[in-house]
C-alpha cells in the first residue's frame, strides 16, 4: 500500500514589521517552528526541504553535504521530568545505531550535558562510515527539553566538512529556544 503523496512545501514571503525582534548573527537566519515551539539559527543560504521530520540542507539535494533534522513533541504541561534524564534517553536512542542501518560506527562519543539554565540539553557525537558513499561522516545529536517541549536535533555531514559545520552546530545549540508563543510572526518575539 502506498502512503500519501508528499505535498510540496509552499513558500510564502511576508514583509517583517518595522519594529520586529528577529535577530541572528551575520550570515545566519532564524528558524521558528510552530510559532515558537522550537527556535534556532541556521546559515543564511541553507534551505528547508521537508516538514516531517523537518529537514534543512546546506544545498538542494542531491548536491547537499550537510543536513539538520528536527523532530519535536509538545509535553503535557506541569509534569516533572527530572526522573527521566536526557542523557539516558540519548544514550538509549543511539546505542543500536550502526546495527540496523549498516553504518560502521568508528567513534561513539559520550553524552554531554550542557549547563544551560533555560532548558535541559544533552549532546552526543558519532563518527561513522556512510554505507552508500563509503565516506566518513559525523552525526551530531542534541536532545533538549523545556517549557513543555522536547526536541531532537541531528546534524549529519562529511568528515571533510568538519571545519565548516562545527560552527553551524555551535550556533544551532547557542540559539536554541523552546516553548515560546509568537502571536505575530512578522513582529517576532515580543519583549515586555
Amino acid at each position: 500500500m502506498k502512503g500519501k503523496p508528499k505535498q510540496p512545501i509552499r513558500k510564502s514571503t511576508q514583509r517583517l514589521a518595522t519594529n520586529h525582534s528577529w535577530t541572528a548573527p551575520k550570515g545566519y537566519k532564524v528558524v521558528a517552528i510552530e510559532r515558537g515551539a522550537v527556535i534556532f539559527n541556521i546559515p543564511q543560504d541553507w534551505t528547508l526541504t521537508k516538514l516531517q521530520p523537518i529537514e534543512i540542507y546546506d544545498k538542494e539535494p542531491p548536491a547537499d553535504n550537510a543536513r539538520i533534522s528536527v523532530s519535536f513533541w509538545r509535553l503535557p504541561p506541569g509534569l516533572d521530568w527530572t526522573e527521566l534524564p536526557l542523557e539516558g534517553l540519548l544514550n538509549d536512542a543511539t546505542k543500536d545505531l550502526g546495527k540496523s542501518d549498516e553504518r560502521r560506527i568508528l567513534d561513539n562519543g559520550p553524552v554531554k550535558k550542557s549547563p544551560r539554565t533555560d532548558l535541559e540539553l544533552a549532546t552526543k557525537i558519532q563518527r561513522f562510515v556512510d554505507p552508500l558513499e563509503h565516506r566518513e561522516a559525523y552525526t551530531y545529536m542534541a536532545t533538549a527539553r523545556g517549557w513543555d517541549v522536547h526536541v531532537l536535533i541531528t546534524f549529519d555531514f562529511w568528515l571533510d566538512d568538519l571545519a565548516k559545520c562545527a560552527p553551524v552546530w555551535d550556533e544551532v545549540l547557542r540559539s536554541l529556544q523552546l516553548g515560546l508563543v509568537i502571536d505575530d510572526p512578522t513582529k517576532g518575539i515580543m519583549r515586555h
